[in-house]
């Protein structure tokens, strides 16, 4: 089954992750099998896979996408906001803490 194996980091809401758990043990309860986190992930990620032409898999992906788009333009306007405020703030000061220091002849 997992011969050609590849390691992905995977963030998920707490949410998602909790009910992926109950899954977990309802798994591992009716199969009377330790049933892991892991396995659950693998198997829904397959079985989404399966059913790539649904609609409401579509819309999702979607929203996932869109909330991620989000995100970074935030994030990119936050570090640039915070980039102009260093330099309106005025001339760099160097490692003695006077400013800008000419050149010594």
């Amino acid at each position: 089954m997992l011969e050609n194996k590849a390691k992905v980091l995977l963030i998920l809401s707490r949410e998602v992750l909790d009910r992926a758990r109950v899954l977990a043990g309802k798994a591992t309860t009716a199969l009377k099998l330790p049933v892991s986190l892991q396995i659950v992930l693998r198997a829904l990620i397959e079985v989404g896979l399966k059913q790539e032409d649904r609609p409401v898999l579509l819309a999702n992906i979607e929203d996932q996408a869109k909330a991620v788009r989000l995100q970074r333009s935030a994030a990119r306007r936050a570090w640039a906001e915070g980039e102009l405020t260093n330099l309106r703030s005025g001339p760099r000061q160097g490692p003695s803490g006077r400013g800008r220091q000419r050149p010594r002849k």
